[in-house]
């Protein structure tokens, strides 16, 4: 047996995700028809494949742990200059993204990694194409607003042609979505560069 590249991340619920992988590729990302509109919770991981069954459980539990909670994604941002990419900003459910990730990255857990880069939930909308286009995104999705119930997670393999596919899905253990809030702080407009 030999390694697998793996990664763990909350799908954007239709209709959202294939309006989002589409914009993706019309804004010339090659890479857009490869990756599920997604928020990343374990950037890609090489493991042993003859560890997936102790991932697999690993993230069991760490979905039966959790709980369902309303999330939103509205306007753009961007990792310019440090990294080549423009996303949709993760405004409601950021925080239990980030416990969920630390929690799946945990030193005691089978994939215990350190990052790149400080985790910041989002969805990315380009990456690694020419600024025009990279400037395109940001001013055309800075409208963007959609919300839903994150009710779990999936495990992705990265396949041999560098298109990522669902293995698995993993539902929180709770069975009670949190109502989304009437007026959040994006509405009122105290959210503006998170």
């Amino acid at each position: 047996m030999g390694t697998v590249t793996i990664g763990v991340s909350i799908a954007v619920p239709e209709p959202h995700g294939s309006l989002l992988q589409e914009r993706r590729a019309g804004f010339g990302d090659a890479a857009a028809h490869g990756i599920p509109t997604h928020v990343t919770l374990l950037p890609p991981t090489e493991v042993d494949e003859a560890g997936l069954p102790a991932v697999e459980a690993h993230l069991g539990r760490v979905a039966g742990a959790g709980r369902p909670f309303p999330m939103r994604l509205s306007g753009t941002g961007t990792f310019r200059p440090l990294s080549p990419v423009v996303y949709v900003r993760v405004v409601q459910g950021a925080e239990e993204c980030t416990r969920l990730q630390q929690r799946l990255r945990d030193a005691s857990g089978p994939v215990a990694r350190e990052l790149q880069f400080p985790y910041h939930p989002h969805v990315t909308v380009a990456h690694g194409i020419d600024d025009a286009a990279m400037d395109r995104a940001f001013e055309e999705l800075a409208c963007f607003d959609a919300q839903w119930p994150c009710t779990g997670f999936a495990l992705y393999e990265q396949g041999a042609d560098g298109v990522w596919r669902k293995l698995r899905e993993y539902t929180f253990g709770g069975s009670v979505v949190p109502p989304q809030a009437a007026h959040t702080d994006v509405e009122r407009g105290t959210i503006a560069s998170r």
